[in-house]
């Protein structure tokens, strides 16, 4: 049975590297995370083909976020109560968000062809081609292009400007355009909070009762946009986002949080400096180093604290 007193939403990308390597030893987080019995929600833009491997090797049977917020994937049987608009994609109960493909796909060629913009999208790539653009193996190369909701792609030889104009049209088209760093992602409505709000609500009404979300981000330096905008979607649809820095997070030392007493201390203070350093106080207590050797501990007693 899982202590569902907590749900933790963590960005998965950044743990895995493209051959599915576990990166910053996450698994350290995830075995914590069991111990715990917290449900671990992976929030990821890899498809549910790219998962089955590290699911069964890191034991992962909870849901997750797949596709860059297209879909809620939740295993067999793991609620007894599901949303009402759900449909069945392999071993998974999923609660779409986006709309299914081949919308992505025809809304993508429309979109090129009405601004003349050209783009390739992954889909349409010989397999020694996707090979190629991936950097991947031919299996791997596979599992990135069977997607059931969004379509990944690139601009060939398109200006800035073009691509800004792409953006902004697909915009008012009501469609999601993601900068996943290599590639794009453009899809018919995902949205990352509104997966959060929709599986949080199953597991309120499982429990009866609010279990608290806590969102979990990789902000990496040089990071794309697309981490921006999920970092946003984590911190408007959690109760609590924590951020893991790749340098040392401003005023606090490695493993270390601010206590509760020192905020309120600030809270009590009338001067507008107080005001800043109360701001300041926060952010640090949610903001941890991504390479500290303690920073799973110090995260699982962040956690842990707010229980």
């Amino acid at each position: 049975m899982i202590r569902r007193t907590h749900t933790i939403y963590v960005t998965l990308d950044p743990f895995l590297s493209p051959h599915g390597a576990v990166l910053h030893r996450f698994d350290q987080f995830l075995a914590g995370l069991q111990e715990q019995q917290f449900p671990c929600v992976w929030v990821t833009g890899l498809t549910r083909a790219q998962l089955d491997e590290p699911r069964r090797r890191l034991g992962h049977n909870d849901p997750f976020l797949g596709e860059s917020g297209c879909g809620v994937y939740l295993p067999q049987d793991y609620f007894h109560l599901k949303g009402s608009n759900t449909m069945r994609l392999g071993r998974f109960t999923c609660i779409p968000v986006a709309k299914p493909q081949p919308a992505a796909a025809d809304a993508l060629e429309e979109l090129a062809a009405d601004l003349e913009v050209t783009v390739v999208s992954l889909r349409s790539l010989s397999p020694r081609e996707l090979c190629q653009n991936t950097g991947l193996r031919g299996r791997e190369a596979e599992q990135i292009r069977m997607r059931d909701f969004d379509e990944l792609f690139f601009f060939a030889g398109a200006a800035e400007p073009d691509v800004v104009k792409f953006v902004a049209e697909a915009t008012v088209r009501g469609l999601t355009v993601q900068n996943l760093g290599a590639f794009w992602s453009l899809s018919c409505g995902a949205d990352y909070a509104k997966c959060i709000r929709e599986l949080g609500g199953l597991y309120d009404r499982a429990l009866r009762h609010h279990a608290l979300r806590i969102g979990i981000v990789a902000d990496s330096t040089g990071a794309h946009s697309g981490t921006s905008d999920l970092k946003r979607a984590l911190t408007a649809s959690c109760d609590r986002t924590l951020i893991l820095n790749e340098r040392q997070p401003a005023g606090r030392g490695v493993g270390r949080t601010e206590s509760d007493e020192d905020e309120q201390a600030f809270e009590g203070s009338d001067s507008a400096m107080a005001g800043v350093n109360v701001r300041s106080g926060i952010r640090a207590r949610n903001e941890f180093r991504l390479h500290s050797p303690d920073l799973w501990n110090s995260l699982l007693e962040t956690i842990l604290e707010r229980r």
